[in-house]
């Protein structure tokens, strides 16, 4: 008894696709020998967004406070009443006033013309604002009373729970102190801007830009 064998058939759709997938194929380069300036539409397309890309990540980065300064200095507070001896009614208080000043670079108004990048996308130009100095920190843990004179009205006053004026007025002029500190020599904002400049040339350069130029705008 003859036996017939079963052969598995290979599905018609699937052959008359892959016919006509290579049918296309060779239209496709034949009209391309025909029309030179046709192109490939198969071929990747690459867009230069290196100036817009490199602003966003500045903007992403806010404010880079790129220095801090620390600072202990004296208040010197004294107040007294007029026509009135000091040991009879008055007061004075040595503060020491420990703290810190921050220096930074704010990206956050940048302009789109603040990054110039080179049209063979190795050389980029920031043009940044100036470095400014930060409010200061004072830090109460560390701040302390040295010394306190009251005259006798001043003691007496104390005793009843009379808190001193004179307190109310020593953070504000210690946060004062501590800003003039950091203007007064202290090279804050020159370290600033030197510290954002290695930043931005570190990042830039993981980009693959092989020339980085960072310039600060005068005020």
């Amino acid at each position: 008894m003859a036996v017939a064998e079963s052969r598995r058939r290979f599905p018609t759709g699937l052959v008359l696709l892959g016919v006509a997938v290579l049918t296309g194929f060779l239209l496709l380069g034949w009209m391309q020998d025909l029309i030179p300036g046709l192109g490939n539409p198969f071929d990747a397309r690459t867009v230069d967004r290196s100036g817009p890309a490199v602003l966003k990540s500045l903007e992403n980065l806010h404010d880079f406070r790129a220095a801090s300064g620390h600072f202990e200095v004296i208040v010197d507070v004294e107040k007294d009443a007029r026509f009135i001896p000091a040991k009879i009614k008055g007061e004075r208080v040595l503060f020491v006033a420990v703290g810190s000043v921050d220096a930074g670079v704010d990206f956050t108004g940048l302009e789109d013309d603040a990054v110039d990048v080179s049209d063979h996308r190795r050389s980029v130009t920031l043009e940044l604002p100036p470095a400014t100095y930060r409010d200061p920190q004072l830090d109460l843990d560390r701040s302390y009373v040295y010394d306190r004179d009251r005259g006798v009205v001043n003691r007496l006053q104390s005793l009843f729970g009379d808190d001193s004026s004179l307190d109310r007025e020593l953070y504000p002029l210690a946060e004062q102190k501590l800003a003039a500190a950091a203007r007064d020599g202290s090279g804050l904002l020159s370290r600033a801007e030197r510290n954002t400049r290695l930043m931005l040339e570190g990042l830039l350069r993981s980009l693959g830009f092989t020339r980085v130029e960072v310039r600060f705008s005068e005020v």
